[in-house]
């Protein structure tokens, strides 16, 4: 019997199988915040980095191009995706940089990508929304992240300031694609727990509160409820 995350991944499968030819050409329409992520990363030279997620690894491959003394890797539950990734990473001659393999958030460790180190920062670009049990994918990438390391979300948003029947559209319009805002998460990431922790993380949030942005220590969701 599969699986729980075994069953979303197949899942994924069915719902990139061809999407995944048009994917980056129509989301960059509506997927706002992933190159502000890349460029405020501030990777220094050696750290390594692990993507939650990583789809067609377009993420992968721009922050290959702008921290070249990075080592990256990927994840992701759709092997179709992770196909197109490849050819991506490929095409890029970037095979030597960039590790991709097929792998479950929820059971995200350094092995996963047959390392024995953490990583140094992990990042989620517009997955969580996608996965599940998002809480425990968050709390195994901040297992797999050293110490002192950070990770880095940027999702969409409670789409509170958009107005009832727009937010109400857009939700519907996303279900299409199983995807689901994390309200909570984003609640508590600027609730009053959050203020303690204000020098260590930024949190950014778009116009409409459409989507956001937030980077800051891993720890804080090693403990996560």
């Amino acid at each position: 019997m599969k699986t729980a995350p075994e069953e979303h991944g197949d899942l994924m499968d069915i719902v990139y199988r061809r999407q995944r030819y048009f994917y980056d050409i129509t989301r960059k329409y509506y997927l706002f915040g992933r190159d502000r992520l890349v460029r405020e990363l501030c990777l220094q030279p050696g750290e390594r980095l692990v993507e939650v997620g990583c789809g067609t690894a377009r993420n992968l491959i721009a922050i290959a191009r702008l921290y070249p003394h990075s080592r990256l890797f990927g994840i992701d539950a759709s092997e179709v995706m992770l196909d197109t990734a490849r050819n991506a990473v490929r095409r890029a001659g970037l095979e030597e940089r960039i590790s991709i393999a097929r792998g479950y958030a929820e059971e995200l460790t350094p092995g996963t990508l047959g390392e024995a180190l953490p990583f140094d920062r992990a990042v989620f670009s517009y997955s969580l929304s996608m996965i599940p049990d998002w809480k425990s994918a968050l709390h195994a990438a901040a297992t797999a992240v050293r110490t002192q390391g950070r990770v880095h979300l940027v999702d969409f948003g409670d789409l509170g300031r958009l107005g009832k029947f727009p937010a109400w559209v857009l939700k519907a319009w996303l279900r299409q694609f199983h995807v689901t805002p994390r309200t909570e998460l984003l609640h508590a990431l600027e609730g009053p727990g959050a203020t303690a922790r204000n020098a260590a993380e930024t949190l950014w949030i778009s116009p409409g509160r459409y989507s956001y942005l937030w980077s800051g220590p891993a720890e804080t969701f090693r403990m996560w409820p």
